[in-house]
């Protein structure tokens, strides 16, 4: 006789229990869209020059205020798995251009707001997909080369290289952009080697509480927030010699007993230890070093002979820091208390303490080409302004990295939003299938980005939109938002001298639609067991029996 096989049980039995499932376009694709579209719509008021600040506090209690969307999310914890693959498109931006991550999440979001509308008009969401894809190549391939005005060809010339780092600066501390532009400049060239990809490392940031934004300052070297170990506060043309070990007395590394009989065995024993350490010390400064870092402490018996011989001693905590130096002075970090090589000692033009406001600094300063690190000093009022002036001198100096692989510039101030809004429409209208109302709503999402700004300025984005798209029908290609006045205006863009890095267009525009294709290609949610370890027993019942 044959086993009788069981009915199927419904789909949420075969899961374990607390599992859940969402499937069909109103469960699974509208709720993604909601989700994205909230989420968007909070950055939505961070974006551009005048956008709002938004305050963060994450989970160790630090509080950060700023509208810069990367920082944002590093510190939400986002949750929701399709808000997740917007987050993602952003981060991918980050690390691809440094700038435009606001720019990801509020056109994707655009971009589902209206797939929604389609969605509900009938349209299946393949067809959403296909229209989009379609005005993405088009974009990319056709549209976006054509609209490049300017490009900078030498990245060695402060004037040129400031058109593109001034854009980046300017939607985080609007109103300085110039006078940050140029420090960032500055520092970035300084930093350049030869012949060579720019390394965004070599732009350090040291902020010192005090005075304002106008009193930053930029040199070429290294700056420690420290003061130094001994007594020698300045030391001119002077050789270095890096250590990654302590400056001390070395301990053995077996352990040994010494039996000492009277006093002068005592006296003795110590003074053996006491001249090895002198003999380093002066091995050291015959070699003609003047300036002693050490990655570890100084010793007492250390300072007193590195005080005797003229040796200026600086004490590094941090380990990169300690990479820094040698990278500003060109030395080899040396693991043990040896007397260096004359190849493994660096030089410095100036090493030097300095006193800014009420902090106490190191610098390591070279006059020529020759040191790879340049540090922008930041003043501020409270550590809340340094900490966003810092946000934007970072973006400053990514940008410098895009322009050093592709010096491109397409018109900002929405500019080129508009004039790819308008070609896209012109598009649509030759297409004959479905997907025409696909691509006339990816240009409705490219206007929307252009209305977050002009929202976010105060300006009423209909009236603007309607300005925008008239001068472009016109032929005014670079005509873009005048945010500077209360009504609506359009200025144009390049004489305005407000440009963005064609990279940051280009991969902009394709993270953010291929997230948003990746979410409408979700048909079905499941969430398996929530996590939370084992259930507590029952009255009375028992953990180990359970």
């Amino acid at each position: 006789m044959a086993l009788p096989i069981p009915t199927a049980p419904g789909y949420n039995q075969m899961l374990k229990e607390g599992a859940s499932r969402y499937s069909g376009v109103e469960e699974a694709v509208i709720r993604s869209i909601e989700a994205c579209v909230e989420f968007s719509k909070t950055l939505r008021t961070s974006y551009g020059p005048k956008g709002l600040n938004k305050m963060v506090i994450n989970h160790l209690e630090k509080l950060f205020v700023t509208n810069d969307a990367a920082t944002i999310i590093r510190q939400l914890d986002v949750q929701h798995p399709a808000a997740k693959l917007i987050v993602m498109a952003s981060e991918m931006q980050e690390k691809e251009v440094g700038d435009g991550t606001n720019f990801v999440i509020v056109l994707a979001g655009a971009l589902l707001e209206q797939a929604e509308e389609l969605i509900r008009m009938g349209l299946k969401p393949v067809e959403v997909i296909e229209g989009y894809e379609m005005a993405r190549d088009k974009i990319l391939e056709e549209l976006l080369p054509n609209l490049v005005c300017d490009e900078i060809k030498d990245a060695d010339n402060v004037e040129s290289v400031m058109k593109a780092i001034r854009t980046s600066v300017m939607s985080k501390q609007y109103g300085s952009e110039d006078f940050i532009a140029n420090l960032v400049s500055k520092a970035c060239i300084a930093a350049k080697t030869p012949n060579a990809a720019f390394n965004v490392d070599n732009v350090r940031v040291c902020k010192v509480l005090g005075s304002g934004i106008n009193k930053s300052d930029v040199i070429q070297g290294m700056v420690l927030k420290k003061n130094v170990e001994g007594d020698v506060v300045k030391a001119s043309d002077a050789k270095v010699v890096v250590y990654t070990c302590p400056i001390d007395i070395s301990t053995t590394e077996t352990k040994g007993t010494v039996l000492i009989r009277n006093a002068e065995e005592l006296k003795s024993f110590s003074r053996g230890e006491e001249s090895m350490l002198e003999e380093q010390i002066k091995a050291v400064a015959d070699a003609g070093a003047k300036v002693i870092v050490s990655g570890g402490k100084f010793g007492d018996m250390a300072l007193h002979y590195c005080n005797k011989y003229g040796l200026m001693a600086v004490r590094v905590q941090s380990k990169f820091d300690v990479r820094r130096v040698c990278r500003t002075v060109g030395a080899t970090a040396l693991p043990k208390m040896v007397a260096p090589k004359s190849e493994e000692l660096g030089f410095c033009d100036q090493v030097y303490i300095d006193e800014i406001g009420d902090t106490a600094l190191v610098i390591f300063r070279q006059n020529d080409k020759q040191s790879k690190i340049s540090t922008i000093v930041v003043r501020g009022a409270t550590e809340n302004v340094m900490d966003d002036i810092e946000r934007a001198v970072d973006d400053g100096v990514n940008t410098y990295k895009v322009v050093t692989k592709d010096g491109r510039l397409v018109p900002g101030a929405g500019a080129t939003e508009t004039e790819l809004a308008k070609e896209v429409t012109s598009f649509a209208e030759t297409l004959p299938g479905l997907e025409q109302y696909a691509v006339g709503k990816y240009a409705d999402a490219l206007q929307s980005v252009v209305s977050a700004i002009a929202d976010n300025a105060g300006i009423k984005s209909n009236d603007l939109n309607t300005l925008l798209m008239a001068a472009h029908q016109d032929g005014s290609k670079n005509a873009g938002i005048d945010i500077e006045k209360d009504t609506a205006a359009v200025v144009d863009a390049v004489k305005a001298n407000i440009f963005d890095t064609y990279l940051s267009k280009y991969w902009g525009i394709k993270y953010a639609t291929n997230a948003v294709c990746t979410i409408l290609q979700v048909d079905e949610i499941i969430c398996a067991k929530p996590a939370g370890g084992p259930k507590p027993p029952k009255q009375g019942g028992d953990w180990d029996q359970d």
